[in-house]
């Protein structure tokens, strides 16, 4: 079969990229609260979920199906990708980001009475927080959320995994990690997400972005490393159980 270039594979993550934080984030800023039949938080968290699921699906054989510069550092980490794919990757995404911002901006403010003072779905932290939690609160979450996502990730497209499902467990997952952590930080696991509305609202927003770009890359690479160490143990477990099979036949 012949390799997608890298045109292709840039392509695939600009897109998802975009789709994500326009599916993502439109939820959150256009239907959440909507008089009556707002989705609420649980919606919110199946629309960020249902975003990757489908793209997963629709380009993820193109590229990989990163659409997060914390994915594509946690498969570098793990040996999934060579070091050169990630500056291009990381900008395709950043460009579907801001892309998929810019469509939601256009689309929200065309209601009487929007504000970005609402805070477009950008990420936060202490007064920014939709619970209030702390920057320390913050920064765990977002380290430990990015690092289990990373290890759904990267196990559920192992060559040894059920073929054909991985989108559908990495879907939940990130389905699951908004319903935790939500009230937290509004859910970032994505620096891309997290960079894409917050250019748009600025002042606390930009000021606040270290640690949407910070805690999940830290996850996303201890989580590679952690894989590749589970994987290399499990490769050297297979070498050894023939050798010990040969030696106890007749």
């Amino acid at each position: 079969m012949k390799e997608f270039n890298l045109t292709q594979k840039l392509s695939a993550e600009f897109l998802g990229t975009m789709w994500l934080v326009f599916g993502g984030c439109g939820s959150a800023v256009l239907a959440a609260a909507f008089p009556q039949v707002g989705i609420g938080l649980l919606g919110v968290s199946f629309a960020f979920g249902l975003s990757v699921l489908t793209m997963a699906y629709a380009v993820g054989h193109v590229s990989g199906g990163h659409f997060n510069p914390a994915v594509t550092v946690g498969c570098f980490a793990a040996g999934r990708i060579p070091a050169k794919d990630i500056i291009p990757y990381v900008i395709a995404q950043l460009a579907g980001a801001v892309v998929g911002a810019g469509i939601l901006f256009v689309i929200a403010s065309g209601k009487a009475g929007f504000s970005l003072s609402g805070g477009f779905a950008s990420n936060g932290y202490a007064d920014h927080s939709p619970g209030s939690y702390t920057l320390v609160a913050a920064l765990v979450t977002e380290v430990v959320m990015t690092f289990f996502f990373l290890i759904v990730i990267l196990g559920a497209t192992d060559a040894r995994a059920p073929q054909g499902f991985a989108p559908i467990a990495i879907g939940l997952a990130l389905t699951l990690i908004h319903l935790v952590s939500i009230p937290v930080t509004n859910t970032s696991v994505n620096p891309a997400r997290s960079t894409g509305p917050a250019l748009f609202v600025g002042g606390w927003a930009i000021k606040q972005l270290w640690l949407f770009w910070i805690a999940p890359l830290v996850g996303a690479a201890v989580a590679g490393v952690a894989h590749r160490l589970l994987v290399n143990e499990a490769k050297e477990e297979a070498a050894v159980e023939p050798a010990l099979a040969r030696t106890v036949t007749p």
